[in-house]
């Protein structure tokens, strides 16, 4: 019994670990439900983004931490947006709504620039794993073949979303694809 509470006590603090707690995620309005596949509505998100590659995820960090044109700290959200269009990646936080509404801080670091995701309709599958190629890819063909049966149009690049924090258990994480769409609701 000794030997056990050790292991217990290292699975708690692991699962605890896990809770994302009064993190900021996007609101949305889900249209239609079907299993890991949902049809969601979003508002436009107000994004900062920078080229994905070594040290995006810190430029995008000190940003927050107030390495902005107001000093301003800005509370992290959920999920981390990463785009991919050719061979051009990049990666995005969303701003949190309430600084959203008033005057987003400017970047002090150039290769920093404040965007928008535009409105719309999107696919969304949920699923979850390690960031990596392989998985992605999975993701992005089961979603492109639920939208194919439902006789939906993509009409943009997919976007991936990531909730949770690297040190989050594999198989604990959620992650999306997310396609937007026009068509039929299915």
């Amino acid at each position: 019994m000794k030997n056990i509470r050790p292991l217990l006590a290292l699975l708690a603090t692991m699962l605890a670990g896990n809770t994302v707690m009064a993190t900021e995620t996007p609101d949305y309005k889900v249209l239609t439900r079907d299993g890991a596949f949902e049809v969601r509505e979003y508002p436009a998100l107000t994004t900062v983004r920078t080229s994905a590659g070594n040290g995006d995820f810190m430029r995008l960090f000190r940003y927050i931490s107030g390495e902005n044109e107001a000093q301003q700290k800005i509370a992290m959200t959920a999920p981390v947006l990463m785009t991919s269009e050719g061979e051009k990646s990049a990666m995005s936080f969303i701003v949190p709504r309430s600084v959203a509404a008033g005057k987003v801080p400017s970047p002090k670091d150039e290769a920093v620039t404040t965007g928008t995701v535009p409105a719309g309709r999107f696919a969304v599958y949920r699923y979850s794993g390690r960031r990596n190629d392989a998985n992605e890819k999975q993701a992005l063909e089961a979603l492109r073949a639920w939208v194919d049966k439902h006789r939906l149009e993509i009409t943009g690049s997919p976007l991936f979303g990531y909730y949770d924090p690297p040190w989050t258990l594999p198989f604990l994480r959620r992650n999306e694809v997310m396609l937007p769409v026009a068509g039929p609701q299915p």
